[in-house]
């Protein structure tokens, strides 16, 4: 069986898991105080081009969106987000869950629309009654969203932009933040992302790691006492030279990227064999994610040999799927694939 449901099926990059060995029966301080951590971080800061940056490992991602969701906000505000945002629909309502309301915007295939941002913000304060409503706090958005498109960089710079006009802050959810930075169409850097975000997260989990995600903050002044608050949410590791030796692995000759791009590279080999067999692509995506509206009965004849997603409730004639490819991807399996098409 072939197996495109998503990409943290496998445990972790053959680099990763060596690294892991050679260092398990080391005796190092725990809750990420050890040097692999702390070289992890220097990695990371000299990749964002942000040498004071606050960095800090988390396990999950959605409790590092919780963690961090909670840092930034007041009592009294609530987290913007496109109505598709991981966090309004797939989180089981973590955030609510700390205290903060999701204020939902219109999706354009995931992202949200700077000149919608800027409507709900000013419309809001025009509102008299505006104290009794949850104030928008923040800006949420997913690098790359939740159907694989990307926001460009004039876009990310004129949400930035808003956002600061509005002294809110943008959070850059990075759950596949490779596979982001991977693509042919970026023209943006991990240095542009830690420029325009107030702060964002590295997603390992999804890309080569076993688990863990690192936070990033430019300026730590974001982030005040951000350590005891990771420890309330359960998110701190004792055993943290895990994330750092995984972290500073990855950051090691540019393998989180590299990684990455075998993944996209793949999901469009995909996509062309989609195409070329007069298959409808629902989404232009040009990263790992890749959406095809199937007829049923190919569907069906396809679960047999693949395990994949249905995207939304399966239609009478004809279902949107989801295919992901991974950094462990074999290619001989996108290749058996293809020739049941």
């Amino acid at each position: 069986m072939l197996h495109f449901d998503t990409d943290y099926m496998e445990g972790c990059h053959p680099e990763v898991m060596k690294r892991l060995v050679e260092t398990n029966l080391e005796h190092t301080v725990g809750y990420g105080s050890d040097e692999y951590s702390k070289q992890a971080k220097q990695l990371i800061r000299e990749a964002c081009e942000a040498p004071e940056a606050l960095v800090q490992f988390l396990i999950g991602g959605t409790q590092t969106n919780a963690t961090v969701i909670d840092a930034l906000l007041s009592r009294h505000e609530g987290v913007l987000a496109a109505e598709t945002a991981h966090i309004n629909v797939h989180e089981s309502g973590a955030i609510e869950h700390s205290g903060h309301k999701i204020l939902t915007l219109p999706s354009h295939q995931g992202k949200v629309d700077a000149g919608e941002v800027e409507h709900y913000i000013s419309e809001f304060y025009r509102d008299d009654t505006y104290e009794h409503m949850v104030a928008p706090g923040m800006l949420y958005i997913t690098q790359p969203t939740e159907y694989g498109t990307i926001y460009s960089l004039a876009e990310l710079e004129e949400l930035s932009r808003i956002c600061h006009s509005h002294d809110i802050p943008l959070y850059i959810d990075g759950a596949r933040l490779g596979y982001a930075l991977a693509c042919e169409e970026a023209d943006f850097t991990l240095a542009d992302i830690a420029r325009v975000a107030d702060v964002f997260y590295i997603g390992g989990t999804k890309v080569g790691a076993l688990f863990g995600e690192a936070v990033v903050a430019a300026n730590p002044k974001r982030l005040p006492h951000f350590f005891p608050l990771v420890k309330q949410h359960g998110a701190l590791m004792a055993k943290g030279r895990l994330q750092g030796v995984q972290f500073a692995t990855l950051f090691t000759n540019n393998l989180y990227v590299r990684i990455a791009r075998h993944a996209v590279e793949l999901a469009q080999k995909l996509r062309n064999a989609f195409v070329a067999k007069g298959y409808n692509m629902a989404i232009d995506s040009p990263t790992n994610q890749q959406f095809v509206t199937l007829p049923n009965e190919v569907m069906d004849r396809l679960f047999e040999y693949a395990t994949f997603e249905l995207w939304g409730p399966r239609g009478e004639k004809e279902t949107t799927v989801r295919f992901v490819c991974s950094w462990a991807t074999d290619e001989k399996d996108v290749d058996e694939f293809i020739s049941k098409l």
